[in-house]
């Protein structure tokens, strides 16, 4: 199995090894011994960017295996690797403004359920609990700030294939995704809306 070294750094640029490159129709199924490429999953995009000279169109999980697929074939052998950094960057502060949104609905007695980190269609959704309070747009939005401006530092405990993230003393989340170093980083999150339907209450959000 592919290594996931995004687990543990955040490392854009290395050398990999590439084990294996299959036809997949018009494109190249690419297994490499350890990775610094982000699949699709998670609610959050795959990493993008090159193996070599070869362009990784997009790399997901399939049957416990990291596929990266590329443009063209590619033969087995050691490759400079870079990953997308505005892409990636992006991705990582649209999945941390989740995570503290996350956070906030649960200081007000909600239960995170689902999360959605696409650039343009960032959502989380929480079940009402027996102790919920009141949540408007103004109280999730002045939270996040006050979040920012403390400059939380990440926290990242990995067990094997298990892996919790959290921000300072904040509750940690079960996470495969990448995050911010710091919540500083996020730079400005926007609360668009809040809507509540039977019992689940959505928040859907921006990184600007």
């Amino acid at each position: 199995m592919t290594t996931r070294l995004f687990f543990e750094n955040d490392t854009l640029a290395m050398d990999v090894e590439v084990l294996s490159c299959t036809p997949a129709g018009e494109e190249f199924a690419v297994i490499l011994l350890a990775t610094i490429f982000h699949p699709q999953g998670g609610g959050q995009p795959s990493d993008t960017g090159y193996i070599g000279a070869n362009q990784v169109l997009r790399v997901v999980q399939q049957q416990g295996q990291l596929i990266h697929y590329l443009a063209k074939p590619i033969a087995p052998g050691s490759y400079y690797a870079r990953v997308d950094n505005e892409r990636r960057l992006l991705n990582t502060r649209m999945h941390s403004a989740g995570h503290l949104i996350g956070n906030i609905g649960e200081s007000y007695g909600w239960l995170p359920v689902k999360a959605h980190h696409w650039p343009g269609e960032g959502r989380v959704s929480f079940k009402r609990t027996q102790d919920s309070q009141v949540v408007d747009i103004d109280i999730v939005q002045a939270a996040l700030e006050q979040f920012i401006q403390q400059d939380l530092p990440r926290q990242t405990s990995v067990q094997g294939d298990f892996r919790e993230v959290g921000f300072g003393e904040l509750s940690a989340y079960a996470c495969g995704g990448t995050h911010v170093s710091s919540s500083r980083v996020l730079g400005k999150v926007t609360v668009q809306s809040i809507s509540e339907k039977k019992g689940v209450m959505s928040v859907n959000y921006r990184v600007d």
